[in-house]
């Protein structure tokens, strides 16, 4: 059976910049806190936690002082920042530069749309890191949308610009725009503006030829990894016999089968090693699946 790594997979820029200065951190002092989990991945997590990293919530931020403490690829909201002033905290701050620009330009929107009564509609799921501070550059005032049935919430009479999470599907912004524009009233004052990361889109097409060439794909993606659902739901559109796992250990040996090769790939947010893991796992002609 021919095994294959996705070349492709992997690590985004933003992710590589965050654990990079992580792990930068941790080798000098030892010790670091994270405002979250810094990457969509439990085992790339846990990794990290036994280098010395610390995860921690925005109610544990609250209790520290004169410390360090990790912005992850996502980014975080103004007051996050302030906070950090306020209690002496340093911040090694590992926003991944697409999430700043977009801030910034989400920032200068709401500015625009406050001097003329306009609206702010970021398409993204609700909660999510990213999304959070995106709309912390609107003081919390966007609208946040993430399916055709959250319209109902957007005042169509008002001028609207619209912007979308880093990680979504180019595809379904499209879809999201038209909808839109749809209920529009003629003359409206609307902007839709194309803020999906390339890499992202882009890797939906190279994971779709990659996904031609295997029999079997196993995408490895974390179970809270937005990117790794999107691309796994992707693949499956184009190779029916693709699994998602979380590691080598939830490989099933019904799914090779008859197989003469199978693929290897992941998400954004999954390390390197994880994928050679289960390729290695696969290898071993006595491992037990």
């Amino acid at each position: 059976m021919e095994i294959r790594i996705d070349d492709n997979a992997g690590y985004c820029f933003g992710v590589v910049k965050a654990i990079g200065a992580a792990e930068e951190e941790l080798v000098h002092s030892g010790s670091l806190y994270c405002l979250g989990d810094i990457v969509h991945n439990s085992a790339e997590v846990e990794r990290l936690k036994r280098k010395g990293l610390t995860v921690i919530d925005h109610s544990r931020l609250q209790q520290l002082q004169g410390c360090k403490v990790l912005i992850r690829a996502h980014g975080e909201p103004p007051s996050t920042y302030a906070t950090a002033r306020q209690l002496d905290i340093e911040l090694v701050d590992a926003t991944c530069p697409i999430v700043l620009a977009l801030q910034g330009r989400i920032r200068r929107g709401y500015e625009e749309m406050r001097a003329c009564g306009g609206q702010i509609v970021i398409f993204g799921k609700p909660g999510h890191a990213e999304v959070i501070g995106l709309n912390g550059q609107t003081d919390g005032t966007a609208v946040i949308v993430s399916h055709e049935d959250d319209l109902d919430h957007i005042d169509f009479d008002r001028p609207l610009r619209l912007y979308s999470q880093t990680t979504k599907s180019r595809e379904e912004y499209q879809r999201l725009i038209a909808n839109i524009k749809d209920r529009l009233p003629q003359g409206a004052d609307f902007v839709a503006y194309d803020t999906i990361c390339n890499r992202v889109a882009n890797r939906a097409k190279e994971l779709e030829a990659f996904a031609r060439r295997v029999d079997v794909l196993l995408f490895v993606a974390g179970a809270n990894s937005s990117n790794g659902h999107y691309l796994y739901e992707y693949c499956r559109k184009v190779q029916p016999q693709t699994y998602l796992i979380g590691s080598a250990a939830e490989v099933k040996p019904a799914w090779l089968t008859g197989a003469g090769s199978v693929g290897i790939s992941g998400a954004t947010s999954t390390p390197r090693w994880l994928m050679e893991e289960v390729a290695e796992k696969l290898r071993d002609k006595g491992c037990e699946l």
